[in-house]
């Protein structure tokens, strides 16, 4: 007998729909898996078996033929068990074949038959919904998540009899249903606040600029300075965001399986990885390629600390992701395109020891040692890096005031109206913030006036920035000037992104 079962597999960030095939013959019991099964899929017979029977059914002791179709997409994780168990149920006549082909089914089974977790319950749902089916068999745990794509009947199951029941009219499956707009105020809060931060005013007021007009910022300072604290803040001035982002986020998080019980990514994400991290590990990768650090950091922040501490090639690989929004893993099974548009704020100490700017402690580190702890970050990347700023150490005055800093809703209402202004200009341009400016788009909107024109001029000749700092001072002045609402970029607004290029001066 033949049964027809419909389930999904995860290429990439999303699920394509995937048509078990189970022939049960006559013949030397066997349960064969073909179809370019993985190692988890290949397992699951024993799962399987031992589900089926701990559920009071019988298993078939025939030849077993299992086809997962189409058979050049490799097949990976346990997601498969559901579905191939109802199949090999439905060609032993045990459940109706006719409502199969309405719903799309995936869960891993536990050997007395609970359905367990899986990952990727979101673009499984999408994809059901795109192949036009009625509806999802999923893991309760699953439900949520998937329950946020509308127009598709989410059901959850905690057993293999409950799912069996329901494919023959006996029982019914709780239906998922989630308010999305509740679901997203209520995930949206932030544990954190800018006014946690003591002093720093400097420092604050660089970051307002660079959530404004979406600039990649690098920290210097001494240890201790606040640099971890003040970037572990900066998603709570950002931009708030939108459905559509929050649901590309939270695909991404659901693959990877990082949802944390969570049914949707409501605020920007922040992944700060540690320096030993390898090259797959941040851009994605392995045998069978997932997204690594920037697509989990996508439409939020990317935090690398202590910057140079990061392995030379795994940092050159972040060239691609910041210049086009996006990274491409190719690998001996396909290529695989990956969503990277994030902000990038690195933190490093000034020199080895750590203090060299510090007034208060001693530094022991000779210029030429400066230097070399310096260029270990490379040109090409800090010529993707628009603010530099210096973070100092903290004086006791600072640390002891009670004085509460501003809060983040009132820095992010400004960053809001400087975005819509950003996205009123490029409205007819496939860009959406002032930091993806390309040479026309500079030489058009950030015209300059001549007493600005002057100051730029000494910059470059009497402070030794380099040649390269010249578009990214005028970026960022164009930012300053929509958070101040002018048209025209002034000097005050050249003279203030000036002062965010400390790493160009000489030393």
């Amino acid at each position: 007998m033949l049964a027809k079962v419909n389930s999904a597999a995860l290429y990439g960030i999303d699920a394509l729909l995937v048509e078990v095939e189970i022939d049960v013959a006559a013949g030397l019991p066997q349960l064969a898996t073909v179809g370019l099964a993985e190692g988890a899929v290949r397992e699951s017979k024993d799962r399987i078996r031992a589900a089926v029977k701990n559920c009071g059914y019988s298993f078939p002791t025939k030849k077993i033929t299992i086809n997962l179709a189409p058979a050049d997409i490799k097949k990976e994780g346990s997601a498969y068990d559901l579905p191939m168990a109802v199949g090999i149920l439905a060609a032993e006549g045990l459940v109706q074949k006719e409502r199969l082909k309405d719903y799309l089914l995936a869960g891993e089974l536990s050997l007395d038959g609970e359905i367990k977790p899986i990952r990727g319950g979101l673009p499984i749902a999408a994809a059901a919904k795109r192949e036009r089916l009625k509806g999802i068999i999923l893991p309760e745990t699953n439900s949520p998540e998937a329950a946020v794509i509308e127009d598709i009947e989410v059901l959850a199951a905690q057993r293999l009899p409950q799912v069996v029941e329901f494919l023959n009219g006996e029982k019914t499956l709780t239906h998922t249903r989630v308010d999305l707009a509740g679901l997203f105020n209520l995930h949206s809060q932030h544990d954190s606040d800018f006014n946690d931060v003591k002093g720093q005013q400097h420092v604050k007021r660089a970051l307002e600029v660079a959530a404004a007009g979406a600039h990649n910022v690098i920290l210097v300072g001494p240890p201790g300075s606040g640099k971890t604290m003040l970037a572990k803040r900066l998603p709570t001035i950002l931009p708030d965001l939108t459905l559509t982002e929050a649901l590309e986020c939270t695909k991404i998080h659901s693959v990877m399986g990082l949802l944390d019980g969570r049914p949707i990514i409501a605020t920007r994400p922040f992944r700060s990885p540690h320096h030993t991290i390898s090259d797959a590990g941040l851009v994605g990768g392995g045998t069978v390629p997932r997204p690594g650090e920037v697509s989990l950091a996508h439409n939020g922040v990317l935090f690398l600390d202590e910057l140079p501490e990061f392995k030379r090639n795994v940092l050159e690989v972040l060239r691609q992701p910041l210049e086009d929004g996006n990274i491409t893993v190719s690998r001996a099974v396909g290529s695989i395109n990956y969503p990277a548009s994030f902000m990038l704020v690195a933190a490093m100490n000034p020199c080895p020891c750590g203090f060299f700017t510090d007034p208060q402690k001693e530094c022991g580190c000779t210029a030429p040692q400066i230097q070399r702890y310096r260029s270990k970050v490379s040109g090409p990347l800090l010529d993707r890096i628009d603010i530099q700023v210096e973070v100092p150490g903290l004086r006791y005055q600072e640390l002891a005031t009670r004085n509460p800093g501003e809060p983040s809703t009132l820095v992010r209402q400004r960053v809001n109206e400087a975005r819509a202004r950003q996205l009123k200009r490029f409205e007819k341009r496939n860009i959406h913030s002032n930091a993806q400016m390309g040479a026309r788009d500079i030489k058009r909107y950030c015209g300059v006036k001549p007493g600005a024109e002057k100051l730029l001029e000494t910059a470059i000749d009497k402070l030794g920035l380099s040649a390269r700092a010249y578009s990214r001072i005028l970026k960022v002045g164009r930012t300053i000037a929509d958070l101040e609402g002018s048209e025209e970029i002034q000097p005050a607004h050249i003279s203030e992104a000036i002062q965010y290029r400390s790493l160009d001066r000489r030393l």
